[in-house]
């Protein structure tokens, strides 16, 4: 299966795919953090290549929630709006199926909600990161292993000025299940 893992830098969606024997490739204006298949650049030149799959972390700095006191002065000066129509970019993409991750965000309000909202407790890591999958053609993900202990890492992070790109890689238990319930070869 070809699978595209759209704005993602880390590698760890792109290489649990990998790990299943998956033709995966991760693409990231940033250089990936790990060695692998990567694209540095606009998803955008990449998404008509045959895809079978695309999972899709668009940044969410315009849209999550979390920033929403943040929210009129992005809409005054249209990033958010823009932000919202890279989304939309993503979702009509060329591709049968597709997974669209994000935090809680406008996204639900602008375009639509979520198909699913999943934690990382449910896949084995003692944390709360509240994540919502929208889908096209993927079956909703199935817990694979409830942790009790479950704490705010995240959002509880002190500044710093890797903060941002900390706060966005995907737990491995999280990417394990994408490839191991997605596997469209099944």
């Amino acid at each position: 299966m070809k699978v595209l893992i759209a704005c993602e830098y880390s590698g760890v969606v792109r290489d649990a795919f990998r790990a299943q024997g998956h033709d995966a490739m991760s693409c990231d204006l940033l250089p990936t953090d790990k060695p692998g298949p990567h694209y540095q650049g606009n998803v955008c030149d990449v998404l008509n290549d045959g895809w079978d799959l695309m999972i899709a972390h668009p940044p969410c700095t315009h849209l999550a929630v979390s920033g929403a006191r943040h929210f009129a002065a992005k809409q005054a000066s249209g990033v958010q709006d823009e932000a919202l129509a890279f989304v939309r970019v993503l979702l009509d993409a060329p591709i049968s199926r597709i997974a669209l991750e994000n935090p809680i965000s406008i996204i639900s309000s602008r375009i639509r909600k979520p198909d699913q909202i999943i934690q990382p407790w449910q896949f084995g890591h003692g944390e709360t990161k509240a994540t919502c999958l929208w889908l096209k053609n993927l079956p909703k993900l199935t817990p694979t292993e409830i942790v009790t202990g479950r704490e705010a890492r995240v959002h509880r992070m002190p500044p710093s000025a890797d903060r941002w790109k900390l706060r966005s890689i995907t737990y491995a238990g999280i990417a394990s299940a994408m490839a191991e319930q997605w596997n469209l070869n099944q």
